[in-house]
């Protein structure tokens, strides 16, 4: 399918989903991936995590109107070698996304509901977080969405040994088909950072950003 999403945000940032429905061959030609990351790619074991970082260039591809380079610092956070733009990607086996903002950090991830997120309960949530949680089918989606908002701000953050449980609050929200939330994240020393963040549902996909 290719190009699921393009759309910019009205604080200036741009978010990307691909669909990955091609063959690894296909997605070689769709990305016009650089000769050393392409190298790279090839010693992946993971047939479905090569397809993932083509994905990735291919989605890059119809974000940008040059030829992008990608790399990544060494704490792994992913930065275009050729252009100042921040940004963030997220991928599963079937999605791939992307933010990108002209100046200030941002975050995104992507989730499938397929997975069974009951672990996070008990290792991502604060007791006020656990008392929000809904009691039905619904339940799983929710601790997806928690994942993904925390997730998302870990990803802007950049910050070490974050501790999900502790240092990040999604305050309670109604579960939609897309819609905002609020968080806060404290750090080491006490001081607190006020984050607004939008979310959608689809596919059986929870995809979260955040934009500082």
């Amino acid at each position: 399918m290719g190009l699921y999403l393009k759309k910019k945000l009205r604080n200036e940032a741009t978010i990307g989903v691909w669909h990955i429905t091609e063959s690894e061959e296909e997605l070689v030609a769709l990305s016009s991936t650089p000769t050393d990351e392409m190298e790279e790619i090839s010693f992946i074991g993971s047939e479905s995590m090569r397809k993932q970082r083509l994905a990735v260039r291919a989605l890059l591809n119809e974000m940008f109107e040059e030829k992008v380079y990608l790399s990544h610092h060494d704490n792994g956070k992913p930065y275009i070698e050729n252009d100042a733009v921040n940004i963030s990607i997220t991928h599963t086996t079937n999605y791939v996304a992307v933010i990108l903002h002209p100046e200030e950090d941002c975050g995104i991830d992507i989730e499938s509901l397929d997975r069974d997120f009951s672990a996070v309960e008990k290792k991502a949530l604060s007791e006020d977080e656990i008392d929000d949680l809904e009691d039905d089918e619904k339940r799983n989606e929710q601790l997806a969405i928690y994942w993904c908002a925390k997730e998302a701000i870990y990803k802007l953050l950049s910050v070490y040994n974050l501790n999900f449980a502790e240092q990040i609050e999604v305050e309670r929200f109604r579960l939609r088909g897309e819609g905002e939330l609020d968080a806060t994240f404290e750090d080491k020393d006490g001081e607190e950072e006020e984050f607004e963040l939008e979310y959608m549902v689809f596919d059986r996909h929870v995809l979260v950003w955040v934009v500082r």
